[in-house]
């Protein structure tokens, strides 16, 4: 089989081929529509989320047969396009529940303490404290959005900070609500309740805008938002209004059409995509870019994920996935199997 991974740095292309053993595999920069048809002959590829695989680049690989993403999510994927192909398409389940959620404490402590401006103050030889007078996370309530298996690390690290908790999921686990000693309720008391909202959520259509103008509205003044889950879950738009006014503060990693904004020709090729949406997509970029100069907002590059540990268990389940489809195996299939019957048991979490 001809397999090329894609996006992986060269310690990843080392554990890589450790995994993969006597497989012969070849490593590329990131996949684009641009460089698409050099790769036209391989039959399995293995992404991570920056590689859009829409219908115009795979409609260049005409031998390709299974599809590893080095992701949770598959949103960058057209999976339309591979079911009518009959492309496998794999993903990694679950790599990092824990890494994701401590990220979440480390924007929160970043913003609740003030860390980041107590660094740069610091650096210049100012060690005064006027203006950095952070609060105690020990009290405060937070709002878990979702609580599969990352939401439930979050509640649990939470616990240790003695918060109280009140949760929304479309499916709630009441057993784990009694083992963590937290409370379920409708999305709009957990809104209007919490001083602080995490959100814990796929990417997929039920949670598109999930928090738009009426869910932020219901939060309470000098709340904070947190979304280490995917940039589409929140309505850019609307959350920046609040911000500007000073509502609530935002913690985030990650932005809709972060892609976009690494890369200047993204942004060329989704109006061509889409010339009917160019304004809304430019005042979208417009508004992330605002964000990143806000005082009340942390924005990090979509790196909850990356410790090394979670990075060589991607890789290992994605060695894992690719072996087992050679060996007639399709394990952690999205395609391959019933996709509408997986996006049902993922819900909202």
């Amino acid at each position: 089989m001809r397999i090329i991974v894609f996006e992986a740095e060269p310690w990843e292309q080392q554990v890589c081929s450790e995994f993969m053993g006597k497989q012969n595999i070849k490593f590329f920069p990131e996949l684009t529509i641009e460089n698409a048809s050099n790769y036209a002959n391989a039959e399995i590829i293995s992404t991570f989320i920056y590689s859009r695989l829409n219908r115009r680049v795979l409609e260049q690989f005409h031998h390709l047969k299974l599809i590893a993403t080095r992701s949770t999510g598959y949103d960058h994927i057209d999976t339309e396009y591979c079911q009518e192909k009959g492309i496998a398409v794999c993903n990694v389940p679950s790599y990092g529940e824990h890494t994701i959620a401590e990220h979440v404490f480390g924007l929160l402590l970043t913003h609740s303490r003030k860390i980041f401006a107590s660094i740069e103050r610091t650096r210049q030889g100012d060690f005064s404290f006027k203006g950095l007078q952070g609060f105690d996370l020990r009290g405060k309530t937070l709002g878990v959005i979702g609580t599969g298996s990352i939401g439930q690390c979050v509640i649990e690290i939470a616990k240790g900070f003695r918060m109280e908790v009140i949760a929304f999921d479309v499916n709630p686990n009441r057993k784990l609500a009694d083992r963590l000693g937290f409370e379920y309720a409708e999305m709009e008391t957990v809104l209007k309740t919490a001083d602080i909202v995490t959100l814990q959520v796929p990417a997929n259509p039920k949670t598109y805008h999930l928090i738009g103008q009426e869910e932020l509205a219901l939060m309470k003044d000098g709340a904070v938002l947190i979304n280490a889950a995917r940039g589409n879950v929140v309505d850019i738009l609307a959350l920046f209004d609040v911000l500007q006014v000073g509502k609530i503060s935002a913690c985030l990693d990650v932005l809709p059409q972060e892609i976009i904004l690494r890369q200047e020709e993204e942004l060329l090729h989704a109006v061509e995509r889409q010339p009917d949406k160019a304004g809304t997509l430019l005042e979208i970029l417009f508004a992330n870019q605002l964000l990143l100069r806000l005082p009340n907002v942390i924005v990090t590059p979509h790196n909850a994920f990356n410790t090394r540990e979670a990075r060589e268990r991607i890789l290992q389940t994605t060695a894992d996935n690719i072996t087992g489809f050679l060996q007639g195996k399709l394990e952690n299939a999205i395609i391959g199997t019933n996709l509408n019957a997986r996006e049902q048991e993922v819900g909202v979490r």
